[in-house]
């Protein structure tokens, strides 16, 4: 076994938390060492977040190509290779490890791959090379996986994980996703744009439940339009095999119901890479499969701190960044702002993608608010009239008084990229007077932010 080498910070995982964190960390002047067990990036971008987008884009396209007599060109022997949009998005994947390996060894990141386990509390024996790494802190940023339920065992050939879907180079021809969140509706509308006959199968009673309920009823409308089928209120009750087929069996409304399928894909949220660790070897306390922390990312054990998905706290890739950076500028002497996880962005990259952050108009009322809604539709905006993308909605829940943005809720082409102008609105202390008053180019979807922010004090001009 090696004599331990001493680190500032040494971090347990190399995703978006993890290596945003290392090497904030030395630019920090801090001495950071990242471990890492498989691939950098995480999840997010080998698994995850990068493969996703990489396949829906090529999904996007597809739509397009299928719709091109409406933009004038008509063609014959069209030949869609989902195989190739796979192998399209390793490649992007393989660029972007490349990419964090560069930037880890240019801000003079030491990384050592392995399996990181606590010997003490500033002590990390790392397999298989029994390696020991001392800090006076560390980071624990080991990431989550897809959760899974019992009556669906992964161990049959007909039930995947998302992670197992995003290698598959053969579409199934009926699919049945099993959760209605972030990951199921942008999996549906993947092999909705593929042909597949996709069913989404949701327990609670609408899709995206913690989106804005408006948006979420504007969502199914639009995935049901394109043929997705929609289950809410539905309980998977297990899977039966008859005859070479098989089918999902739920509880819908209190009837039994039978959905005949190819595929299941498991979609029903995360749980936290906590195990092999030896969190026990020091105490670290965890609750339902999730690492405790408090407003600074600390644990109960005082100099080691965990991020990002093992957390449980809010699992987005970018919320684990923040987090990460927020917990070296501490350690560096810096005094940062609490991470405001009310206001976190969350894009949902489906077709029509949704985009939020803040109060929805429930939330707003219950807390007592005073509200006035802004509201600005895409059919009203020329550039998105231009495109053929006129399904969307901006949605500004604002405090009536003073104007303040409580909550932004979008739906429709590109929304989550115009998230960023509003929230920094939000972050400055802006109102939708200054959103409204700002000069916004023309054509732009942008606009429809102007126009939202108008409508929430009456002044409108394009509705």
């Amino acid at each position: 076994m090696a004599f331990p080498e001493s680190y500032d910070v040494a971090i347990i995982g190399a995703g978006p938390g993890g290596y945003v964190a290392a090497i904030r960390a030395s630019q920090l002047g801090l001495k950071t060492v990242v471990i890492e067990r498989e691939e950098l990036g995480g999840l997010c971008l080998n698994w995850g977040c990068i493969p996703s987008k990489s396949i829906l884009y090529n999904a996007g396209i597809v739509r397009l190509i299928k719709n091109s007599q409406e933009y004038g060109i008509t063609f014959d022997n069209l030949n869609i290779d989902y195989a190739k949009a796979i192998e399209r998005s390793r490649k992007v994947v393989d660029r972007m490890v490349k990419g964090v390996a560069y930037l880890l060894n240019k801000n003079g990141v030491d990384h050592i791959k392995g399996q990181a386990r606590f010997k003490d509390s500033h002590t990390l024996d790392i397999s298989p090379n029994r390696t020991l790494v001392q800090a006076k802190s560390i980071i624990i940023s080991t990431g989550g996986r897809p959760r899974t339920i019992r009556c669906l065992p992964l161990d049959t050939g007909l039930v995947v994980t998302s992670r197992q879907a995003l290698e598959q180079t053969n579409l199934p021809s009926k699919a049945v996703v099993i959760g209605g969140g972030a990951i199921g509706v942008e999996f549906a509308s993947i092999y909705n744009a593929y042909g597949v006959d996709v069913t989404i199968v949701e327990l609670l009673p609408r899709l995206l439940p913690n989106e804005d309920e408006e948006i979420s009823q504007r969502l199914e409308r639009s995935l049901s339009r394109k043929g997705i089928n929609i289950l809410t209120n539905a309980k998977v009750t297990g899977t039966t095999q008859h005859s070479g087929h098989s089918s999902v069996d739920l509880e819908v409304n209190d009837n039994n119901l039978s959905i005949e399928c190819d595929m299941v894909l498991m979609a029903v949220g995360i749980q936290g890479n906590i195990e092999e660790l030896g969190l026990e070897n020091v105490g670290v306390a965890t609750t339902n499969g999730f690492i405790q922390i408090n407003d600074h990312m600390r644990t109960n054990i005082d100099n080691v701190y965990a991020i990002g998905d093992v957390t449980g706290k809010l699992p987005l890739a970018h919320v684990a960044s923040a987090q990460g950076t927020y917990v070296v500028e501490t350690l560096a002497g810096q005094d940062p702002l609490l991470l405001p996880y009310q206001d976190m962005p969350k894009a949902t990259y489906s077709d029509p993608q949704v985009a939020s952050f803040g109060l929805t108009e429930k939330q707003a009322r219950e807390t007592g608010y005073d509200i006035k809604v802004g509201r600005f539709p895409y059919q009203a905006n020329g550039k998105a009239v231009a495109m053929g993308e006129s399904e969307g909605l901006i949605k500004l829940v604002t405090e009536a008084k003073y104007g303040e943005i409580l909550g932004a809720h979008m739906i429709g082409a590109d929304v989550t990229e115009l998230l960023a102008e509003v929230s920094m609105t939000r972050m400055l202390e802006g109102s939708v007077n200054e959103l409204g008053w700002m000069v916004h180019s023309h054509p732009t979807l942008s606009e429809s932010l102007k126009e939202a922010a108008l409508n929430a004090m009456d002044q409108s001009i394009h509705i």
